[in-house]
């Protein structure tokens, strides 16, 4: 009898695997079938084995959800009314069920977001309301922040909250919260992507070519920054007159007595009234020397050499600037620090130590532009005052339109700005028949004053 039991279970096991694998065998071919017919876009002839495939082994492959999105998005696309909508929830559905089956291939906050801003495209037809909205990429961002990366989605996000204060359903401590919230996570993402560019510049300045694949690694990171970049305008934008001066002040004066011991209430103060050049009021003071009385750091030393510049202290500016520099430990704020301090040297006309400190900023963030540009707008300010022969201050436009060149080869936020300063510059230095007549093509001209450069004649 004993015999009989463990022959039945034997026979009982031995169908269970032919069954498993019967089912994969036919998941299998019905894979590869709507796979072939995706590679093709053959969108709807994949639909019916796709189905298949999901409903009967969802664990199977991840292709099930990779082609999956794909040919659910063409029958959102080419689908209407009800149709549509179902498209769209399934959707969603899908990323859901990714989650479930394959979870380390499928980051939350990433795959929550996608969901959001696909309900925010097709709000309409969803009949979703913007507090809907707002719950849903907000609930996303704080179930998952470091993977909700989507720059489209980020503008989404803080443009619901926008919305939601002109209707009067969000305070104007929560926008501007939510501003400096943004703003940050936007800055982390650039600071990453920057982090990672930085590296294969430095690869290419140093004179050893990429890999295709470090080449298509770039390509990556460089559309990524752009995207960064286009959304920080975007959001600023949108934010407008909503955070001038007029409304700031009055509301961080009311709040101030409540929240003078809050570091972070102070930090994001100040920047957001910095930003917004509401600095001469006698609330930035305060907010600054308290800020500075219960937790100086990096940004409030900057902004203490700040209220000293603006008191024309120029020497304690200068002083509390290094301060600034010296207390940042991380690379890319300390860049930015640099660019601060430059830019308000070059304000001042003091261009030596304006071009000192963006070298400084671009050795710790070699993938920012902004500070060739910069050089270059000084070099083009000074053309006039460096040279003997109007041949030679004019020259000095060659100079200016190098450094223009370099910003455009470093930074892909500034291909078009960095074009039309290198066209602004050769316009204005010597044109071939003034070369051709002055017979100095080739040669190197030194550029005197402050510069202390040279340039080479263009060959005509």
């Amino acid at each position: 009898m004993k015999t009989k039991i463990t022959l039945l279970l034997a026979l009982l096991f031995l169908g269970l695997n032919l069954g498993f694998a019967q089912q994969d065998e036919e998941c299998m071919t019905k894979l590869s079938i709507f796979h072939e017919y995706t590679k093709a876009k053959n969108y709807d002839a994949a639909y019916e084995p796709w189905m298949a495939v999901r409903n009967k082994c969802p664990k199977f492959n991840n292709a099930i959800y990779v082609d999956g999105e794909k040919i659910l998005n063409h029958k959102i696309k080419n689908s209407a009314g009800a149709e549509k909508v179902a498209f769209i929830n399934d959707l969603v559905l899908l990323w859901e069920q990714r989650g479930e089956h394959f979870t380390s291939k499928t980051p939350k906050g990433e795959y929550l977001a996608k969901g959001c801003q696909l309900m925010y495209d097709n709000r309409k037809e969803l009949n979703k309301t913007d507090e809907e909205l707002y719950k849903c990429f907000d609930d996303a961002y704080h179930f998952d922040k470091e993977t909700f990366t989507n720059p489209k989605s980020l503008y989404t996000y803080f443009s619901l909250m926008v919305d939601l204060y002109d209707a009067g359903n969000k305070s104007a401590a929560d926008l501007f919260n939510k501003y400096d919230d943004i703003v940050e996570k936007v800055e982390d993402e650039v600071k990453s992507f920057s982090g990672k560019l930085n590296k294969l510049i430095e690869k290419e300045e140093a004179g050893t070519a990429l890999t295709k694949k470090e080449g298509k690694y770039k390509k990556y990171y460089e559309n990524y920054l752009k995207n960064y970049d286009l959304i920080s305008g975007s959001i600023d934008g949108k934010l407008g007159p909503r955070a001038n001066c007029e409304n700031l002040l009055p509301i961080y004066e009311r709040d101030f007595e409540e929240n003078k011991n809050n570091a972070v209430w102070l930090q994001s103060a100040m920047n957001l009234m910095y930003q917004k050049e509401c600095t001469d009021d006698d609330l930035f003071v305060k907010i600054v020397e308290q800020k500075n009385s219960i937790s100086p750091d990096a940004n409030t030393a900057f902004y203490v050499g700040l209220l000293k510049d603006k008191a024309g202290k120029t020497s304690e500016a200068i002083t509390f600037y290094e301060q600034a520099i010296s207390l940042e430990t991380d690379s890319f704020k300390k860049s930015k620090l640099y660019y601060r301090i430059a830019t308000k040297l070059k304000a001042r006309g003091s261009y030596g130590k304006a071009r000192n400190y963006y070298r400084q900023a671009l050795k710790l963030n070699p993938s920012n532009g902004r500070p060739y540009l910069a050089i270059a707008a000084m070099y083009a300010k000074s053309a006039n005052n460096c040279g003997q022969s109007n041949f030679d201050k004019r020259a000095v436009y060659w100079l200016a339109a190098e450094e223009a060149r370099k910003a455009a080869r470093v930074d892909p936020t500034l291909s078009k700005s960095a074009g039309k300063s290198i066209a602004n510059y050769k316009a204005k230095a010597p044109q071939k028949a003034e070369i051709f007549s002055s017979g100095r093509a080739g040669q190197t001209i030194k550029i005197g004053c402050w510069i202390g450069g040279s340039v080479t004649v263009p060959k005509i």
